[in-house]
């Protein structure tokens, strides 16, 4: 009596589409057995696509055959598009087969090999269900690029966005919150090119929208989030972008912003990263002493670890630690840190007045010399009209005080008047007191945006290092009158000793130039870094 093993396989396509069952299958092969009196020893049975023969069932099948050599003859299934729709791997497959021992049969499309003939009827039964796959295939390719020509996603949606369907069937995308608000966040951030992708993927995932590092960087090249589908190459079509039908996450400035800066960082990508830029926040502020250029900052390598500089590009080989600096710069901010709150608010409110003050004299000085001038035309038309002087003198007399009153009224135009009150500036210094009182430790644990936004506030004008002393332009005026109150302060304390205080010995010196006080007060502070050693 004959052995033979059951091989029952269906896709889940088939099944939808054909009607394919595996039951149905069972059922028919069972029924052979009996009729042909065949013992079924084993069933195999595999839901998976028979393109090629790495399916998981079937690579069992082998291994249990080759433990089990000449204990069947036969392996049955219904169809050969059952065993294989790849008429090479199908050949291939069956000689190794018939190695161990096995002669594989389709019930329904029997051949005997044996005769030479029958090959030809094999030919036929491998080729047309592979003829019917790759048919089928280009067929789902064709309808695939025709859809992305429509503008219509054809798989799964990207982050920030969620499958749906109408009511007829048809498939679409729509953004979905709040992934989608992430996302514009994400393409934002990248664009500035502030921060690196690893640290932007870290925030994503703390956000809550969790994605690996290598879609990460897949998603930020995909121009789906700007509107657009990508339509691959074929044949003679070039690779292009359509419009698409879902809506944009992001704009296309942005989207090609973050396309520069991946460009950008693909550059560097062999390029050791052995600090954060947060280490270096002082870069772009600081002039070169030597030429016009304005110094970077990098990692030096010495023999056991990276060194972190200021230094210039050019060949003038300026260059200093970037710890002393960072360090020192942060005890600098504690010098704008009001000392006496309310000392200083006293102060800057007593300037506010004083201001108003100047600038209602000014304006009243003006007025006085515009109204003598009109009087002064008035005169002279009485006199004319008097005949004490003649219509010529009185016309070249009002056209050289009209031209007087013109400039006057021009300068008084500019000095307008105060629309603030004391007590919004009462209101604004108390706020502004607030945030100064901890200058110095928002500094320290600000991201990089925030630390340089503080810089550039303070110092508006770049500063200035040279190996001895350092000058800035300009800073801030509310920087400039906090400074010169705190020193006035720190002056009234007896017995102090400059080389006790917390400053580092290599550091930035503050310097005073003279002012120029009046209607608009102008403090010119001076930054200095100066290299010593004690």
């Amino acid at each position: 009596m004959k052995t033979a093993d059951l091989y029952i396989r269906v896709s889940t396509d088939e099944q939808a589409e054909k009607g394919y069952s595996l039951r149905s299958q069972q059922e028919v092969l069972r029924k052979y057995c009996d009729l042909h009196s065949i013992a079924i020893r084993e069933i195999f049975i595999e839901d998976h696509s028979a393109k090629t023969f790495k399916r998981p069932i079937w690579q069992k099948y082998l291994v249990y055959l080759k433990r089990n050599k000449k204990k069947s003859a036969l392996l049955l299934f219904t169809k050969w598009d059952r065993f294989s729709r790849n008429t090479s791997d199908a050949y291939q497959m069956i000689t190794k087969l018939n190695r161990l021992g096995i002669d594989p049969q389709a019930i329904e499309q029997p051949l005997d090999l044996s005769i030479p003939e029958n090959k030809m009827m094999l030919a036929i039964y491998l080729t047309a269900p592979e003829v019917e796959n790759d048919r089928r295939g280009l067929n789902t390719k064709s309808g695939i690029r025709q859809a992305k020509k429509e503008g219509r996603c054809t798989g799964k949606a990207p982050l920030g966005y969620i499958n749906k369907s109408y009511e007829d069937g048809r498939k679409y995308i729509t953004p979905k919150e709040p992934q989608a608000k992430i996302m514009r966040w994400v393409f934002e951030e990248y664009a500035k090119g502030n921060y690196s992708g690893e640290q932007i993927l870290k925030e994503m995932n703390d956000k809550g929208l969790r994605c690996s590092k290598n879609n990460f960087y897949h998603l930020l090249k995909n121009p789906m989030y700007m509107g657009k589908i990508r339509v691959p190459a074929e044949r003679d079509e070039p690779e292009g972008l359509v419009d698409a039908l879902h809506p944009a996450l992001v704009t296309e400035e942005i989207f090609e912003q973050v396309q520069v800066v991946l460009g950008q960082k693909t550059k560097e990508v062999n390029a050791i990263k052995v600090f954060d830029p947060n280490d270096l926040p002082l870069r772009g502020f600081i002039n070169c002493p030597k030429c016009t250029r304005v110094l970077t900052g990098s990692a030096s390598k010495g023999k056991t670890s990276y060194s972190l500089y200021y230094h210039c590009k050019s060949s003038c080989g300026v260059r200093f630690r970037a710890l002393e600096a960072n360090d020192s710069f942060k005890d600098l901010l504690t010098m704008y840190i009001p000392r006496n709150p309310d000392e200083w608010k006293n102060e800057f409110v007593d300037s506010f007045n004083q201001q108003i003050k100047c600038k209602k004299k000014d304006r009243k000085i003006l007025k006085d010399k515009i109204a003598a001038l009109n009087t002064r035309i008035e005169t002279s038309r009485e006199r004319m009209l008097d005949d004490e002087i003649e219509p010529s003198e009185f016309r070249k007399i009002k056209g050289e005080t009209n031209l007087e009153i013109e400039a006057l009224e021009t300068e008084l135009f500019s000095i307008e008047p105060e629309k603030n009150t004391v007590a919004s500036v009462k209101h604004t210094i108390e706020q502004a007191i607030q945030c100064l009182k901890n200058i110095d430790k928002y500094y320290d644990l600000a991201r990089l945006d925030m630390k340089k936004e503080i810089i550039s506030t303070i110092f508006p004008q770049k500063l200035h290092y040279s190996e001895g002393i350092g000058r800035t332009q300009k800073s801030n005026f509310f920087a400039s009158l906090i400074y010169l109150k705190n020193s006035e302060l720190r002056a009234k304390k007896m017995g102090q000793n400059h080389s006790k205080m917390s400053l580092s010995h290599t550091g930035w010196l503050m310097g005073l130039e003279p002012t120029t006080l009046g209607t608009t007060n102008q403090y010119s502070n001076q930054l200095s870094y100066s290299h010593r050693v004690f």
